[in-house]
Parts: structure tokens; C-alpha cells; sequence
């Protein structure tokens, strides 16, 4: 058990370019500053400084219930689609930089997600709902990209079930794609997104695809997650965010995988 606690301790940060540690670099660290100021700390639009010194406007979830059922939050959203106000069908150059509005619906970018990342270790939910009032959720246990140059090489892994089916481990490994500069030739501006893609099958899942409604007529083209509503259906809201690992979380997953 000491040697497992040393090499946990020892995975919570990657090998990473400096960042100012003085500054909020997720979540997280907004909760944790407002807490030692005796300040309230709601959901809502906070300042997160990825790369140390560039502002960047985020949503911070604060009360998730997460898959343990604990009320911890401070999750830090990377992508939300709410009602479509927002196009996410945009060039590699948008895709890096982020785009939208952290107060409805917006794209955090690779750049700062690469940042964050390869900073600490993070894990990853994606919560959704459809227009039915249903909702599922998938999460996952490890979650970064890589740099630029490898077209911010999605890793992911350690899926935990929240109903959603995991649509994601498909494109573990793979480069981001968008319509100007596509790893897989075709794949973005076949599906009108931004997202990782495969080269055979680009997609079990499309979270930045074309904002349509319910049940559409051409596969894989809407806010898609083929393993919950199928390809034909486009969701009412996705939201993306990666919280920050500590020791307790590696623990507890590591006894809900010996368990399973």
C-alpha cells in the first residue's frame, strides 16, 4: 500500500512547461482562494490563468455530485452546448484560441487544455441531456492532450459508466481535427465538427457538431453520443469538464477497479 500511495503521489503531474503557480489555474484553485478569503464560491464565470499570465474567462461547476456521490464539485468546464447559439463549425486557429462565451456556450481551447493538463492529471465528464429531460453522463479517469505538434493528441482512459456508454475510448490517441487542418483527411468537414476523430469510422462521438434538435435525418451530424441516443439523435446540452485528481480520488478508483 506505501509503495502504491508513492507512485500515485508521483502521477498527479506530468512532465509540463512552467506555469505562474501565484495565479488560478483551474477550478480548483478558484475555490480553494475564495475558501482562504472566506468568500462564497457558486457555479458561474470565473478568471483561470492556464498559461500563467492570459486571462481566461471559464465556467466553474461547484457542486457536481459526482460519480461517488460526493458533493465536492469544482469541476472546470471545457466545452458546453446549451441552445445552439454558438456555431462550432470553425478553423484549426479558432479550435487552439477557444471561442464563444463562458456564460452559455463555449470551446475553452487545446492550447489551455494542453496547459492544464500536462500541468496536473485530470479526469474527465461529459454530462448530457436530450430533449426529453432525460440525462446520462460518461467519465473518465485519465484525460490530457498533448502539444501542437501532435495535433493535441487526445489521451483517455479508466471509463466509469453513467449511463451514457462511453463513446469516447475510439479516439483515444488521435490528433484534433477541423475542416482546414484534419489529421484524418475528411472526417471534420464530412461531419460539420471539431473534435478527435478516427480515420475508419471518424466518430462514435460529435459533442461540437452541427446544434440541431432531437431526431434528425443524416447520421452523425448533430451533438452526438452514439452510445446513449444513438446516431440519428442530436442532444439538447453536452458539457465537458476535467477535474483536477488527488490522492483520495486515485484512491477511491483504485478500489472501485479492484471491485469490478
Amino acid at each position: 500500500m506505501l509503495l502504491f500511495l508513492m507512485l500515485a503521489l508521483s502521477s498527479l503531474v506530468h512532465s509540463a512547461p512552467l506555469v505562474n503557480k501565484s495565479l488560478p489555474l483551474d477550478c480548483e484553485d478558484v475555490y480553494q482562494i475564495r475558501v482562504m478569503k472566506n468568500a462564497s464560491a457558486p457555479s458561474g464565470v470565473y478568471t483561470i490563468y492556464p498559461a500563467g499570465s492570459k486571462p481566461v474567462k471559464v465556467y466553474c461547476d461547484m457542486g457536481c455530485v459526482d460519480s461517488n456521490g460526493h458533493n465536492d464539485g469544482r469541476w472546470t468546464v471545457i466545452q458546453r452546448r446549451i441552445n445552439g447559439s454558438v456555431s462550432f463549425y470553425r478553423p484549426w486557429a479558432q479550435y487552439k484560441e477557444g471561442f464563444g462565451n463562458a456564460a452559455t456556450e463555449y470551446w475553452l481551447g487545446l492550447e489551455n487544455i494542453y496547459m492544464m493538463t500536462y500541468t496536473e492529471k485530470y479526469q474527465l465528464r461529459v454530462d448530457m441531456e436530450d430533449f426529453e429531460r432525460g440525462s446520462a453522463y460518461a467519465q473518465y479517469t485519465t484525460f490530457y492532450v498533448e502539444q501542437e505538434s501532435t495535433d493535441y493528441r487526445l489521451n483517455i482512459g479508466g471509463y466509469i459508466n453513467g449511463g451514457a456508454g462511453d463513446s469516447l475510448s475510439y479516439v483515444n490517441g488521435r490528433g484534433f481535427s477541423t475542416f482546414d487542418k484534419d489529421p484524418t483527411g475528411y472526417c471534420a468537414e464530412t461531419y460539420s465538427g471539431g473534435f478527435w476523430y478516427n480515420y475508419w469510422t471518424c466518430l462514435y462521438a460529435n459533442p461540437n457538431g452541427l446544434y440541431k434538435y432531437g431526431n434528425v435525418g443524416t447520421a452523425y451530424t448533430g451533438v452526438m453520443w452514439e452510445t446513449w441516443k444513438g446516431s440519428y439523435y442530436s442532444l439538447k446540452t453536452t458539457v465537458m469538464k476535467i477535474r483536477r485528481m488527488s490522492l483520495e480520488d486515485l484512491l477511491a478508483f483504485q478500489i472501485t477497479f479492484r471491485n469490478v
